[in-house]
């Protein structure tokens, strides 16, 4: 899933913003993606799934450029909380922002880190028995047999986890044409407690606060965390909305990325209004959504995001909305709301927007 989770390889050396706020332009750019074979498949499982999209990809040396936007204009900056939150609900408004010809910064919060997803793709349990793929068992695993890898688990899976993922997400933002990549490398720590929850927001609320400094005028768009639940998603919400009452953040709004768990009726609930996104655009969006449904080990691509978040992603493709709130009203309550004796209830708190 995408809090608990082409063929270009990552490098964690090249100068890909890893450093931290403001750090250099990513790698590729759309040009690549498309001689990555990815095309205009999109995300259809009937496609996507059983083509092998991304064989034979060639690596070139152009960076992510950011087109015609302007760098005098102050930049529109998203902040994903994991790799794959920008394809679900986010990419339709980066496009959006890049044609009306603003710089976009795309800020990768936290590491990702996932030992679940590790297990998942090593097909055995935290006991060493046998799991199956749900997608092969469906005829929908793009790896077309066994995964027939021999991961590290717990804290050691951080090791493969979280390049492998941050190598889609990387390839997600350079299809979406994004003019910087900011990874925070925050650890993934929102879930583990009360304590760890007000942790995590502090950290976060620091680092949001420093690239607010450095990019003045910027607007923020973060993801609607009180209605995502989540808790890492909602610890982000917190920093944002603390910020905002603050009068540290002067351009606020909050994307619904999890919608696409709801019925089609039920998604734009409270928003502030809702994106129709044209069909170019959306053809982009799937595009970006095709790096989470990769499979080249060669590349350190293992369709690690389509393998986790399936359920989300597929309705995401199908849906050419975007659902956008503005600050949430005074009922907005701080913390961990989705925690109830020890697990999480589910429900999306609509009273709040």
């Amino acid at each position: 899933m995408a809090d608990r989770h082409f063929l270009h390889r990552f490098d964690s050396s090249a100068p890909t913003g890893d450093g931290g706020p403001g750090y250099g332009p990513a790698r590729w750019g759309r040009q690549e993606a498309a001689m990555a074979g990815i095309g205009r498949a999109g995300l259809s499982r009937r496609r996507v799934l059983t083509a092998g999209a991304l064989a034979g990809a060639t690596l070139l040396s152009t960076g992510l450029s950011g087109g015609r936007a302007s760098a005098a204009s102050a930049p529109a900056i998203f902040y994903s909380p994991h790799q794959d939150d920008e394809v679900l609900g986010l990419a339709g408004s980066i496009l959006e922002h890049k044609a009306a010809g603003r710089p976009v910064y795309l800020v990768l919060v936290t590491l990702g880190e996932n030992d679940g997803l590790a297990r998942l793709m090593n097909e055995k349990d935290q006991n060493g028995d046998q799991l199956d793929c749900e997608l092969r068992a469906m005829d929908h695993c793009i790896a077309r047999g066994p995964h027939g890898l021999n991961w590290p688990t717990g804290a050691a899976s951080d090791s493969v986890i979280v390049p492998a993922r941050t190598a889609e997400f990387m390839a997600s933002a350079a299809v979406l044409g994004v003019d910087k990549v900011i990874n925070l490398k925050i650890s993934d720590s929102a879930w583990n407690g009360d304590d760890a929850f007000k942790k995590f927001t502090k950290t976060v609320k620091s680092k949001i606060a420093s690239i607010a400094d450095q990019y003045p005028g910027a607007s923020h768009k973060f993801t609607a965390g009180w209605l995502e639940v989540s808790a890492t998603h909602k610890a982000i919400s917190d920093a944002a909305v603390q910020l905002a009452r603050e009068g540290k953040l002067t351009d606020v709004r909050f994307n619904f990325v999890y919608a696409y768990d709801h019925k089609p009726s039920l998604r734009g609930n409270g928003a502030a209004y809702v994106l129709n996104i044209p069909d170019a655009h959306m053809r982009t969006k799937r595009d970006a959504m095709a790096c989470y449904n990769a499979w080249k080990p060669s590349k350190n691509f293992y369709a690690l995001g389509y393998h986790s978040a399936w359920r989300k992603l597929e309705p995401a493709s199908a849906d050419p909305r975007e659902y956008v709130f503005a600050l949430p009203n005074g009922d907005y309550r701080y913390g961990d709301i989705g925690r109830k004796e020890g697990g999480y209830d589910g429900e999306p708190r609509w009273e709040w927007s």
